[in-house]
């Protein structure tokens, strides 16, 4: 025989589900607050708590929330700071980690931090990350000379497409071999 729950759940038992679910989330993926806050909300919905409004619910996820940031479980500073660190690893363009973050939900003094802070490190680093997109796709300067010319303007819109201007692209685009090669061992 299967069991029927007729419990009611009070709100008080409801801040604690949150919070076991909210130490779960941030155990397994270091999400920003706003992904924390979507991740909880879709557990609510899911579980379904009668008699409870959902404005009730929204301040219960904001207490967990700030209780989170209190203790520094959650710190959407340096979630910005680390996630753009290792998107420039990964040859990503300030613009396609700008936008990143935006869609992740932090907030544009965090965004506008980060990218001074990648500026001031390095001045051009736009072109740096065009030369690893070249390197890793095989595109542009790390192509065989004979076929540069075929697929000078598919390579010209990869980088678009990964959020490099023009003439950021067209600049890695002209490099020479020699000059490529020079630049790629320094990375």
């Amino acid at each position: 025989m299967i069991p029927i729950r007729n419990k009611r759940k009070s709100l008080k038992v409801t801040v604690e589900e949150m919070r076991n679910f909210a130490f779960a989330y941030v155990e397994k993926y270091a999400p920003s607050k706003q992904q924390l806050k979507t991740y909880l909300l879709k557990k609510y919905l899911k579980i379904s708590v009668p008699n409870v409004k959902k404005q009730d619910v929204n301040n219960l996820i904001d207490i967990v929330l700030s209780d989170l940031e209190k203790n520094r479980f959650i710190n959407d500073k340096f979630y910005s700071h680390s996630k753009a660190k290792s998107m420039i690893q990964r040859g990503s363009s300030i613009n396609k980690i700008r936008n990143y973050l935006i869609g992740k939900g932090i907030s544009e003094e965090f965004i506008k931090e980060t990218v001074n802070k990648i500026k001031d490190e390095n001045s051009d680093q736009d072109f740096f990350s065009a030369i690893k997109i070249c390197k890793k796709k095989r595109i542009g300067p790390a192509r065989v000379e004979d076929n540069r010319s075929l697929f000078y303007r598919k390579d010209i819109s990869l980088l678009a497409r990964n959020g490099f201007n023009f003439e950021t692209s067209k600049k890695v685009m002209d490099l020479s071999k020699n000059d490529y090669n020079k630049i790629v061992k320094l990375l």
